[in-house]
Formats: C-alpha cells, sequence, structure tokens
C-alpha cells in the first residue's frame, strides 16, 4: 500500500492542482513584483497579479535567466527587505559574479517540507539513519538534504564530502542506512569499499542512497546499486529553485514527480523559446509558488528533459519529468553531430571491464577537432595487449553507433585519471574558438 506524506497534496486532482497553482502563481506575480528587477520588468509591460487568472496567463510573462541574476548581484532579486532574510546561498561564480539565492525563514520550513515529502515517498522513515556525504556552506545539496531528513524525523550524519574511509567508518559504526551522493562519487566509494576488505552488501545495513547533481545514465545507476547492495533513486534541484527536492523519483522509478505545488514547470524549445509538446524533449523553465524572499519567473534552467505522459501507478498526480539529458550548454557540437556526455557514458558503463571514471577531451588536431575518451579499466585489468585491442574496438564500434562520429579511445589503469570528490569533471573542451 502506497504512503504518502502529505496525501492530499500529492493525490490532489489535476484540476484543483490546477487551481491550487493558479491562486499561488497570483500571490507569486504579487511578491516578485516587489523586488527591484521584477518591478521593472512588470512596469515596462503593464503586468501585474492582476494579469494572472489561470496557469496559462503565464505566457504573458518573460524568462528569467542566470545572467539577469548575476547582473542583479548581490540582492537585486530580493523581494522582502534584507532584515527579513535569514539564509543566502550562491554558486561559486567562475565567470563572472556568482548567483545569489536568498531564504526567509518560511522558505527554509517549506523547502524541508518538500525534501523530506522526496525521502518519504522513497521509503525512508524517522527509523533511519541518513548521512550527507555533499557538501555544506554555499552549495544547496547539503543543507537541503540535512534540513529534510530532520523534518522527516531521521537520525542526521552530517559527514559532507570528501575523506572516503571516514566516510565508511561513520557508515559502518552508526550503521547508516542511507545516503545522499553524487553518482560519480558512489563509483569512487564503491572502490574504496573493496580497498578496505569491506563487503557494502554483508558489512553495512545501507539499503537506500539518493543521487543527483550531475547527469549520470541508467547504466551508471544500476551499476552504483549492483556495487552498493542499495536502491538508488534519482533527485533533481538546483540552487535557483532552493536546491535538490525540486523533482523525484517515486518506487516505481518511471520519471521523477515534480512537484506542482512548488513550481510551476514548462518545457521549452531553447531556440525559440515557445512551449514543445509533451513528450518532447526541450529546456525545463521553472516557477516559483512558494518563495517568499526571492521568487523567479520562467527561470530557464537549461536542463534538457521531457514530461512523461500518463499517470503514475504511485498514485501521485504530479506529473513526471524525465531523467536529465544534460544541459542545453553542455552539448558538445563535433563535427556537426550534437553528443551529450550521458550518451557516451550510457556506453561505457555497459562494459563490465571498465571502471566508473573517465575523461573527455576535445581538440584540434591539423584542421580537424577530435574526440579522446580516457576510461579506466577496472580490476579485471589485463596485460594481455591482445584481449585489450579487442575490448578497445568493441567499445569505439558501439561509442560510433550511439554518438554517430568515430572517437579516440585510450584505456587506462584503474586509479590513474583524476578524482573529484565533487561534481565530477567528465569533459574538457580545449578547442580554440
Amino acid at each position: 500500500m502506497t504512503s504518502y506524506w502529505q496525501e492530499a497534496l500529492e493525490t490532489i486532482s489535476r484540476d484543483e492542482l490546477e487551481k491550487l497553482q493558479a491562486a499561488r502563481l497570483r500571490e507569486t506575480i504579487e511578491q516578485a513584483s516587489h523586488s527591484p528587477f521584477y518591478a521593472g520588468i512588470f512596469g515596462e509591460r503593464n503586468l501585474s497579479a492582476d494579469s494572472v487568472h489561470t496557469t496559462a496567463d503565464l505566457q504573458q510573462f518573460p524568462f528569467t535567466t542566470k545572467d539577469d541574476l548575476r547582473a542583479c548581484y548581490p540582492y537585486g532579486m530580493a523581494a522582502i527587505p534584507l532584515r527579513k532574510c535569514v539564509r543566502i546561498h550562491s554558486s561559486s561564480g567562475t565567470t563572472g559574479n556568482p548567483t545569489v539565492v536568498l531564504h526567509s525563514q518560511r522558505d527554509l520550513d517549506e523547502w524541508a517540507n518538500q525534501v523530506a515529502r522526496c525521502m518519504y515517498m522513497v521509503g525512508l522513515r524517522d527509523t533511519d539513519i541518513f548521512q550527507n556525504t555533499s557538501g555544506y556552506g554555499m552549495f544547496t545539496g547539503g543543507l537541503g538534504f540535512q534540513y529534510g531528513a530532520e523534518r522527516l524525523g531521521a537520525l542526521t550524519v552530517p559527514a559532507a564530502a570528501g575523506n572516503s574511509k571516514r566516510q565508511i567508518k561513520f557508515i559502518v559504526d552508526f550503521g547508516t542506512t542511507c545516503l545522499h551522493i553524487i553518482p560519480s562519487y558512489a563509483a569512487r566509494l564503491a572502490e574504496v569499499f573493496s580497498e578496505m576488505n569491506i563487503d557494502p552488501c554483508r558489512d553495512t545495513k545501507l539499503h537506500t542512497i539518493c543521487i543527483g547533481a550531475e547527469p549520470h545514465s541508467e547504466e551508471q545507476r544500476r551499476r552504483i546499486e549492483k556495487l552498493l547492495g542499495v536502491k538508488a533513486y534519482n533527485c533533481f534541484g538546483m540552487s535557483e529553485m532552493n536546491g535538490p527536492g525540486v523533482a523525484f523519483e517515486c518506487p516505481e522509478q518511471n520519471g521523477l514527480h515534480i512537484w506542482e505545488d512548488y513550481v510551476i514547470a514548462e518545457i521549452i524549445d531553447p531556440e525559440t523559446l515557445c512551449p514543445v509538446p509533451d513528450g518532447e524533449t526541450g529546456e525545463l523553465a521553472l516557477t516559483t509558488l512558494r518563495r517568499e524572499a526571492m521568487p523567479l519567473i520562467r527561470y530557464r534552467t537549461r536542463d534538457l528533459t521531457r514530461f512523461l505522459p500518463g499517470k503514475c501507478p504511485c498514485g501521485r498526480t504530479h506529473r513526471r519529468i524525465d531523467r536529465l539529458k544534460g544541459r542545453s550548454d553542455d552539448m558538445i557540437i563535433l563535427k556537426g553531430v550534437n553528443i551529450f556526455p550521458v550518451q557516451i557514458e550510457k556506453v561505457l558503463m555497459t562494459f563490465g571491464e571498465l571502471g566508473g571514471n573517465y575523461l573527455i577531451t576535445i581538440h584540434t588536431a591539423g584542421n580537424s577537432d577530435e574526440m579522446l575518451i580516457e576510461v579506466e579499466l577496472n580490476n579485471l585489468y589485463t596485460d594481455d595487449y591482445g584481449a585489450l585491442q579487442l575490448l578497445e574496438k568493441e567499445i569505439v564500434r558501439r561509442l560510433k553507433d550511439e554518438i554517430l562520429i568515430t572517437p579516440n579511445l585510450k584505456l587506462a589503469a584503474r586509479g590513474t585519471l583524476p578524482v573529484s570528490e565533487g561534481k565530477a569533471v567528465r569533459v574538457k573542451d580545449l578547442r580554440k574558438f
């Protein structure tokens, strides 16, 4: 029997959900009008909360971009006085001003509830011991799950990022049952388990992990599940929308329920900005519905996904989005072909001879752009030159079938490629444009 954190909201009829969204959208537009950024835009276009009667009226409003947030750095998006804000999160700002997100206490309470709803949906309860391997501080993944787990009532272990041997000691000693972890780090943690001669399936109480923060293939997810002996659930979130918990898989694992009482989701063509038909891939745009300090209207996430048709057997009525294909700004264009790193990962993860660490380098050789894929071998590494040649040939063939070009491939010994305990750097584009 399906259990719900907030049954009335999670199983609300589509008609009632539309009415709730419309009412919250009017409140959001009114709240946004108090920020310097939106006050200027609404004034120029003669827009206000009175312009909204149904969710379809959202189409009148312009999109908001990351560049808008950077241009408004630090407080130009604030819709309440700073004295009423209690927390600030920020991106790294490696390309100009960072993006800043402000929160009121109510915002944080709503966010904690949203994450708790996600965790409860996949079977976590107040009897679980939850270990968070994400960084705390300005990155939202750490604190978002921390407060969500506490709202759920679970015993929390704020281990933060890195120090894999300490992570494993905590998992074993504390009886950790659930991890929040980045997919690439989950694969790395499995390697350290092996190095320490600890079997996570036999020697720990782990049963569930929540993964997200970087695109990953279904093949990568299944490999992680096998290595750690867990069920892995996909999570989607972003700092601009609070952080983790915007959308989450239910036990059916047939897409991620996007919580439509907290956001209005649109899928648009990233070039024309027009809506695409349901089932067609496009860019996800989100409008916050319960944000007090810094509401965002039609925020372009750059994440590529699609709405999945039909009803979910779990009984939740909130629409589902497909696992992220990647980001429109992460797409590699090589020899006229559009390629996403996750397509390459999908192929690599089907080979048991390969480990989980790989690096894609794009460079110019003479008058041609080339792709080099370096991937580590796993423990089955062999010095048999003939066997490695055959393996390399088969991997290249499968990659060509998937990405439509022939890459250069280099099989590397385990542990020789750079390892990141944060978001993995999978692509280096060394071309000069």
